[in-house]
């Protein structure tokens, strides 16, 4: 005989407003049913409302976590439809702040999954004390803590001032010490372990069968990174290392994400290294663009949470149609999957290595 239980709409344990209606036996998994559509507020058909370089705002709502990268797969995607070229400096520029974003992202990552397990304060404050110097350095290169709004076609909004790489390489700096600290403060608490390693497995054929991306499928043994594999900007002239591991549990998702934070630190001092002198301001804000209709693209980009893509068929003035892929969404319908078999209490630790944001499954 099988319990049915709710969990949300609104729980702590989520991130975002989610309902997962579960059935137990005893106290086992046996079926999980994400119940979304909350956070539904039709981003993409108000794109279509609205002209090309309006529409920024709208995509780094979707992923309050990251918004940069949102922001830059749109803008990518309209200079792609247009036939617009970034300027070399700036495509440096956007590396270094997509990975400082990444950073970020993967900290709070670190304390909302300890969070999630209620096990570990420290674990929480930890991550977003970090987490807070990185969006310092986000605040002195965009101006804004968050929801930067950055990217202008060709460019950016402002070049790098003459003190921010001396910023961010001292952040760098610390954040090599650090991270040994985390290590040593989760991998070798008991607790953390027993309720991480071997709990949640995703194999790999079926990490493949379901469609995840990012350190979900990388996590289970597959090495694709949109980085490596459909290379943009100047990720393929730095030696790009995708990671990946073996294990498919919730602590090789979790490991996983700290091995990238370490990749994302080199790519930004070689980004530095190799960022050539000029100017790298994109185009004023402009309304209306060159006429261009029914030119079809597709934009793929490595964001934290995996392959986020992006169709758009160019109108003229403003998209006909946009259609997004998002990596959370196809992430947490391998739930039912990796949870099954389980017991209740492991569900939350499941959920939180998945690292969801549900502003990006539901737009």
């Amino acid at each position: 005989m099988l319990t049915r239980i709710n969990i949300g709409p609104i729980h702590p344990s989520t991130h975002g407003v989610l309902r997962l209606v579960v059935d137990l036996d005893g106290d086992t998994i046996a079926n999980v049913e994400p119940h979304i559509g909350f956070l539904h507020r039709g981003v993409e058909k108000l794109v279509e409302t609205r002209m090309y370089m309006q529409s920024p705002p709208y995509m780094e709502k979707l992923d309050y976590i990251a918004p940069m990268s949102v922001d830059e797969l749109y803008v990518s995607t309209v200079e792609k439809a247009l036939g617009i070229e970034v300027k070399e400096r700036a495509q440096y520029q956007r590396m270094i702040l997509l990975e400082l974003q990444r950073i970020a992202s993967h900290l709070f990552f670190i304390g909302a999954l300890t969070n999630d397990m209620g096990m570990m304060f420290t674990g929480f404050m930890w991550g977003f004390r970090d987490r807070e110097l990185i969006l310092r350095l986000l605040e002195e290169a965009t101006g804004q803590r968050m929801f930067y709004v950055n990217m202008r076609l060709g460019g950016m909004v402002n070049d790098f001032h003459g003190d921010f790489e001396q910023h961010v390489l001292k952040t760098m700096d610390y954040m090599e010490k650090r991270i040994p600290e985390y290590e040593k403060f989760l991998e070798k608490n008991p607790i953390f372990k027993q309720r991480t390693k071997g709990v949640g497995v995703l194999k790999r054929d079926d990490a493949i069968a379901l469609g995840v991306s990012g350190p979900v499928l990388r996590a289970s043994g597959v090495p694709y990174d949109v980085r490596r594999d459909n290379p943009y900007y100047f990720y393929k002239e730095l030696n790009f290392r995708e990671m990946s591991l073996n294990g498919g549990d919730s602590f090789s998702r979790y490991r996983l994400r700290v091995m990238e934070m370490r990749e994302s630190m080199r790519i930004i001092r070689e980004s530095f290294r190799k960022m050539p002198e000029g100017d790298s301001t994109g185009q004023m804000v402009k309304l209306r663009m060159p006429p261009v209709k029914n030119k079809v693209v597709t934009v793929a980009r490595e964001v934290p949470r995996g392959e986020e893509l992006m169709y758009m068929v160019a109108g003229d003035q403003k998209p006909y149609r946009l259609s997004i892929r998002s990596p959370v969404f196809i992430n947490l319908h391998a739930l039912n999957h990796i949870a099954k078999g389980h017991r209740l209490a492991d569900l939350y630790p499941i959920l939180g290595s998945l690292d969801v944001v549900m502003a990006d499954v539901d737009r």
